[in-house]
């Protein structure tokens, strides 16, 4: 449990970092240039990430990092710029609110996932945690601007959850068992996705100013490259359902935030938001059950899978048969390899 604890905790720098991240592009970023901003959002990140790790593809991992550099990148932050340019950011964010309940339904069919009453209630809670901090009464709510918005919680949903399937701990592929080299090629290739794109949409690049080029390096490296291997690792880890009640915790930062940075005063109604929000984030935490469950294979266990050998509890010319046992028919052996499969 406290494995457990940890690996919440370190899942959760993600959602804050994202949080954050809304005040940084929209402050010192060009946002006539969505199509560069996601590519040196990404491309940068992926670069550093693989000077780390040093570690390349091999067999399927060519396929699946385009597939996931795709998904979780180059379409994903294209959309995230797109709704945040034809949104206000507290509609964008309350439409994103949803991808807990998204995640928690892609990874029933995807990696056998089936979300519970405690990770559906979170998911519902922090859905109407959020409408309360942020929505209000905005006018002019854009049409093609929820689309793209939803289109990234649909996109990145799938995306993170195939990430999960693909980045197994049981995994033997070359990058399956390697979480920063599998984040490092998804982000180099969707950046590189993304950059011929740029160049012919948008043109030369944009002039990169010094508060500029310092936003750049927040959003590449820490709302990039730590975010995502942050968030990732958790996949690993956690539930999906835990994991989508995190990214609950980037409306919150960005609130808070708002209240350090603009000095804006919290309202009664968004201070009920924010404990509904959080009440959302707790009814997610992993039950004390869930890391067995999580090592317990769907196909033939580890201990199904050794050779079998005669047992004295089945051999009735061993005189410590059944008889011998302690109550309940166990034999002197039978507690070492239970514990062996727990």
């Amino acid at each position: 449990m406290e494995g457990n604890i940890r690996w919440v905790a370190l899942t959760a720098v993600a959602p804050v970092a994202w949080g954050a991240n809304y005040f940084v592009t929209q402050a010192f970023l060009p946002a006539d240039h969505p199509l560069y901003g996601a590519a040196l959002r990404a491309l940068p990140a992926g670069l550093v990430l693989l000077a780390l790790c040093r570690r390349r593809p091999h067999g399927a991992w060519w396929g699946r990092s385009a597939v996931l550099g795709l998904l979780n990148v180059s379409v994903f932050f294209v959309l995230v710029f797109a709704a945040s340019q034809l949104l206000p950011t507290s509609v964008a964010a309350t439409v994103m609110a949803v991808s807990p309940l998204v995640m928690m339904l892609a990874a029933w069919p995807l990696v056998a996932e089936r979300p519970g009453l405690a990770h559906l209630a979170g998911a519902l809670a922090g859905l109407g945690g959020v409408c309360l901090m942020l929505l209000g009464g905005t006018d002019g709510i854009s049409v093609p601007g929820v689309l793209a918005s939803a289109g990234a919680v649909l996109v990145s949903s799938f995306g993170h959850v195939l990430a999960k399937r693909w980045n197994t701990a049981g995994s033997a592929d070359a990058l399956g068992d390697g979480v920063l080299a599998s984040t490092a090629w998804q982000l180099t290739a969707g950046g590189l996705l993304l950059l011929p794109v740029a160049v012919a949409v948008e043109g030369a690049p944009p002039p990169v100013s010094p508060s500029a080029f310092l936003a750049y390096c927040y959003v590449g490296l820490v709302a990039t490259a730590v975010a995502f291997t942050a968030w990732f690792a958790g996949l690993r880890r956690l539930p999906a359902g835990t994991v989508g009640l995190l990214g609950l915790l980037n409306p919150v930062t960005g609130v808070l935030l708002g209240t350090v940075v603009a000095g804006e005063v919290l309202t009664g109604r968004q201070l009920g938001g924010l404990a509904l929000v959080l009440a959302g984030v707790a009814l997610g935490r992993p039950a004390r059950s869930s890391r067995a469950g999580r090592r317990r294979p769907a196909g033939p266990t580890l201990l199904d899978e050794r050779p079998e050998t005669p047992d004295a509890r089945d051999d009735p010319r061993d005189p410590a048969g059944p008889a011998a046992g302690p109550p309940g028919g166990c034999a002197a052996g039978g507690p070492s390899r239970l514990s062996s499969a727990g």
